[in-house]
């Protein structure tokens, strides 16, 4: 089978959608080398997130002059012309998005909805950003022959808001690198750390530092609890708030930052870490939780939405909300060595339902069904 995708967060976006693409094509070809699968980036990418065009993954970039001046355009109708030449079978884009067009042209289409948070919470986003988020979104959800959903939350989500009946769309949760599934050494631990300047124990936050991620949440629950925190992720405004906060009560020395780390650092530092915090208020899914419990660290997060879905139920759940149960949460876990290993272990078995090979053979079957309708 000749597949394409829509490949330009997997060339572009180093975190979010672009770790779903990735993680998705190299699944798919490692464990169904029988397909070839064509990415349809739009422009050259500046560093190499991704190494296609070996073996059965092949890159393909605008062909015409016009479609690589317009290449917005391109990925959005023109690439119809290259589907076509390439034989393309099934289309599937990967963040909600569907060619305009391409239901006119004998390919069948999936496309992945991670979630639809600017409709939920339409304050994080512009009025212009929520209007074309919602028309792209509400068109790939009717025009294409099957939705993939990342979480029975997001399931729920397109089928009150983009009005799509509940047949054609299929939970297929999200995997996670094979980086947060290797043992490192505790040397390899320890430098990692130094490199970065943390301390021996410390808890652990990673996502984009934004307010519906809530990082405030957890500086404010371990205010009178002495242990270190430190936060993973790519700066937004937000990160102005936290540090206000943290001067004015004189946590500044507790509270550390970490931007642009590597994956395989990332890596160590799950494995470093005692816990693992994650008060979010929304998620399409919550990859960060499943990279958490590969990686040997006990999770808490919401007890809303998505959240026991990725967590399992060994994972403790607090209200995003509720900063005291947050500390309650955290001080319990500190003082309890014994429980943060039973955590560790049934929440290492529950990860395993999101291993590669399962997840490939998921997707492989829901394309030839969708194929053969």
């Amino acid at each position: 089978m000749n597949i394409g995708y829509e490949a330009k967060r997997i060339f572009h976006n180093r975190t979010g959608l672009g770790n779903y693409g990735r993680d998705l094509v190299r699944a798919l070809s490692e464990y169904h080398p029988e397909n070839r699968y064509y990415l349809y980036n739009p422009k050259p990418a500046e560093s190499r997130l991704f190494q296609a065009d070996r073996g059965n993954v092949f890159e393909r970039l605008p062909r015409r002059y016009s479609d690589r001046i317009f290449h917005n355009l391109w990925r959005q109708r023109t690439v119809l012309h290259d589907l076509k030449r390439d034989g393309i079978e099934l289309y599937h884009g990967l963040s909600g998005e569907l060619p305009m067009g391409l239901s006119a042209y004998p390919i069948k289409s999936v496309v992945t909805i991670h979630d639809l948070i600017f409709v939920r919470y339409p304050q994080l986003y512009t009025l212009i950003d929520r209007t074309i988020y919602f028309r792209k979104f509400r068109h790939a959800a009717h025009h294409a022959d099957h939705i993939i959903a990342i979480s029975e939350q997001t399931k729920r989500d397109v089928m009150e808001f983009l009005k799509v009946d509940e047949a054609k769309i299929s939970v297929v949760y999200q995997g996670c690198h094979p980086a947060f599934k290797q043992r490192y050494t505790e040397a390899e631990k320890q430098a990692a750390k130094a490199k970065y300047g943390l301390p021996d124990d410390f808890i652990l936050n990673v996502g984009t530092i934004e307010a519906r991620k809530n990082a405030l949440s957890i500086v404010k629950a371990i205010e009178h609890i002495d242990i270190p925190l430190v936060i993973i992720g790519r700066e937004t405004p937000y990160l102005d708030e936290i540090k206000d906060y943290i001067g004015k009560r004189g946590m500044a020395h507790r509270i550390l930052f970490v931007h642009g780390a590597t994956l395989d650092d990332l890596a160590k530092l799950y494995q470093s870490a005692l816990l693992f915090i994650y008060p979010s208020f929304f998620e399409g899914f919550g990859i960060p939780i499943i990279e958490a419990l590969y990686s040997g660290v006990p999770v808490i997060t919401s007890d809303t939405g998505c959240f026991p879905e990725a967590g399992g139920p060994h994972s403790k759940y607090v209200a995003p909300d509720d900063v005291a149960g947050l500390q309650g949460a955290i001080g319990e876990l500190l003082a309890d060595g014994q429980q943060r290993n039973l955590m560790v272990d049934a929440g290492f078995a529950y990860a395993r339902r999101f291993d590669d090979n399962s997840i490939a053979d998921e997707l492989a079957s829901l394309y030839k069904t969708v194929l053969v309708r």
